[in-house]
């Protein structure tokens, strides 16, 4: 599943071929997307705004109307010069937006819907996100914040699950979702309310500036943690399963956590199941309560 940096640069690309520009041409797979289409035509309409929240992808047109799309596991938007040849089959098409000189295709896409600003916040996901970590407005604070107000609702969510969980922090996906508690030295199966408050501030810190470093300019075309440009090396944990730990030499483990069983990778030496001193742990506030 594309992670939020990959949505970044993909709206990062499509708002410097699509923004301020006039739709010319529209088509899609989608019936839901045809219908809308029908009665309110996209072509003649601006491109206003294209922008990334976490892990979905927002595509701002004028008269009030927005393309909505989640990749999954699968999507990707493409980008393509007038009359270049697509990449993939256009079977795997699910829309098209033509501007002058460019085409921008979404691919394999499962969801992409239109909505008004209103239907935007009364009937989709995104209202309900935590704070997205790519946002400008995302500061380390605003990650110790959300872990910690879910620590306190939810004490035994493991560390793991909690990074995945949009409503904490948008954008972290399963790549980071090992390689970040790997980095704090945090065993990704603890629970969040037995954290200290610098393993908290850790893992606010090191989720932003992995964040950061893989949608700059510089960023290397694949995910990359650990500082090294060899694409054999780029990573700590993640699909290195039975592999020595690039710190001590302890072979990799992985095991399926959470309720869609994604795997998650750590070093029994590096990352051990100890909770941190009863003084600085977080201290839970409520009983458990299971998020969407």
């Amino acid at each position: 599943m594309p992670e939020g940096d990959t949505i970044y640069r993909a709206a990062r690309a499509l708002a410097k071929a699509l923004e301020g520009k006039t739709v010319t041409a529209f088509d899609t797979g989608f019936a839901h997307l045809a219908r809308i289409h029908d009665d309110a035509p996209i072509p003649g309409r601006t491109v206003e705004k294209v922008e990334p929240r976490g892990k979905w992808l927002l595509i701002r047109f004028s008269g009030d109307l927005i393309l909505v799309s989640h990749m999954l596991m699968s999507g990707s938007w493409h980008i393509y010069r007038s009359g270049e040849k697509w990449w993939m089959a256009r079977s795997k098409m699910r829309v098209v937006l033509e501007v002058e000189g460019f085409q921008a295709v979404l691919f394999n896409a499962q969801i992409a819907e239109f909505h008004t600003q209103r239907s935007l916040e009364r009937h989709t996901q995104i209202p309900q996100l935590g704070p997205d970590i790519l946002s400008a407005a995302f500061t380390p604070q605003s990650g110790i914040d959300a872990l910690r107000k879910h620590a306190r609702e939810n004490p035994t969510a493991e560390v793991g699950v909690t990074l995945l969980n949009q409503r904490v922090m948008a954008g972290l996906g399963n790549v980071y979702k090992s390689e970040i508690p790997f980095s704090a030295g945090v065993n990704p199966f603890r629970p969040i309310a037995t954290l200290s408050e610098k393993e908290i501030e850790h893992i606010a810190d090191l989720s932003q500036r992995y964040m950061q470093l893989n949608v700059s300019p510089e960023a290397p075309g694949k995910r990359q943690t650990t500082g090294s440009m060899d694409r054999e090396e780029r990573l700590w944990v993640y699909g290195r399963r039975g592999e020595e730990c690039r710190r001590c030499g302890t072979l990799i483990q992985m095991r399926k956590q959470g309720e869609q069983a994604r795997s998650t990778y750590w070093c029994p030496t590096c990352q051990p199941f100890a909770e941190a001193p009863s003084g600085n742990a977080t201290r839970p506030r409520k009983r458990y309560r299971p998020t969407c």
